[in-house]
């Protein structure tokens, strides 16, 4: 499936993500959210994108292929996206990568983060979720410091992993969960507490970084936060918009995950600029996800509204005024 939200300031672009969905309705909610958060995703950032995604859906019983058959899923993938004219351009997202992304390309030339070009994004989102947890710190504790801070990521995927090692490298102490018990070495190298996601969710700690799938913000979920502040990777993680309210009204600071984890999709954006590709271009920008969420932060506090409803109203000046 591919979903195409907004064209509006330029093509959608969002990843291609391979997951095990229960049926075609649930693969197709996800892949229209996603695509409405590319949009903001996009916009919020300035980015001379609009908003897309890609999902290849796995079957429960078929939810590991064989060599042959992910190849031939990718291929049919790279058919849809090419039938579509440059409307939608692809990049890896969850359970594909650089190198299925390859074999996307030899089917269309709407492809983004090659090994060519920009690479794995995964590096770039963590660095901006980075930035963007320690400018949550900033207006929820008045320091960007990390030191001594506790912070609990649950998810330590390609992006994950790699914010918990910067996070570990600024001071923090962390709890660390997943569903893949292999990455408990990565705790263990980090000296991280191990625990088991639900665990790490509720913990005592300053910050929680949600970094696996969506909706984990919830209503039987939000009653047992015990954090100040919330900046993650993962998409989506508000069951539903209303749930931002109920955030605030418990007193916790909740960075917009489509502006916390833009940093992937600004890499992007720089390898599309005429000028070509440039690492320097690249971070200069990642980091500016920091201004821009100083910048939706004063504007809830000022008009007494909530960060998510101050992000989407930047996207929607950004949309008009395109």
């Amino acid at each position: 499936m591919v979903a195409v939200h907004s064209t509006t300031r330029g093509p959608g672009l969002g990843g291609c993500r391979m997951w095990t969905y229960d049926d075609a309705w649930a693969a197709m909610h996800d892949v229209l959210r996603l695509s409405r958060a590319m949009t903001f995703k996009a916009a919020v950032a300035d980015l001379p994108l609009g908003g897309g995604k890609g999902v290849i859906m796995l079957r429960p019983d078929e939810a590991v292929l064989t060599p042959e058959r992910r190849e031939a899923a990718l291929l049919d993938f790279g058919d849809t996206v090419e039938s579509l004219g440059g409307t939608y351009l692809t990049a890896e997202d969850v359970g594909t990568s650089e190198e299925a992304m390859d074999v996307i390309a030899t089917r269309t030339e709407h492809v983004t983060g090659l090994a060519s070009g920009s690479g794995d994004p995964s590096p770039w989102t963590a660095l901006g979720c980075e930035v963007a947890l320690r400018t949550t710190c900033e207006y929820a504790f008045g320091t960007s410091d990390l030191s001594g801070r506790t912070v609990a990521v649950i998810g330590l995927g390609n992006v994950g992993s790699r914010l918990a090692e910067l996070l570990h490298a600024g001071g923090a102490q962390l709890i660390v969960a997943d569903v893949d018990q292999g990455k408990r070495e990565l705790a263990e190298r980090l000296g991280a507490t191990w625990t088991d996601p639900h665990g790490a969710l509720t913990a005592e700690v300053d910050v929680l970084a949600p970094c696996a799938l969506g909706g984990v913000l919830n209503d039987d979920t939000l009653p047992a936060l015990r954090c100040k502040a919330i900046a993650g990777a993962a998409n989506n993680q508000l069951a539903s918009d209303s749930h931002d309210q109920a955030l605030a009204d418990r007193g916790i600071l909740w960075a917009p995950d489509f502006v916390a984890n833009a940093g992937g999709l600004i890499n992007i954006a720089v390898e599309l600029e005429p000028e070509g590709y440039s690492t320097e271009r690249a971070e200069l920008r990642v980091r500016a996800i920091g201004d821009t969420l100083r910048h939706i932060f004063d504007k809830a506090a000022s008009s007494g509204s909530t960060p998510l409803r101050a992000a989407l109203e930047l996207g929607r000046e950004r949309l008009s005024a395109a």
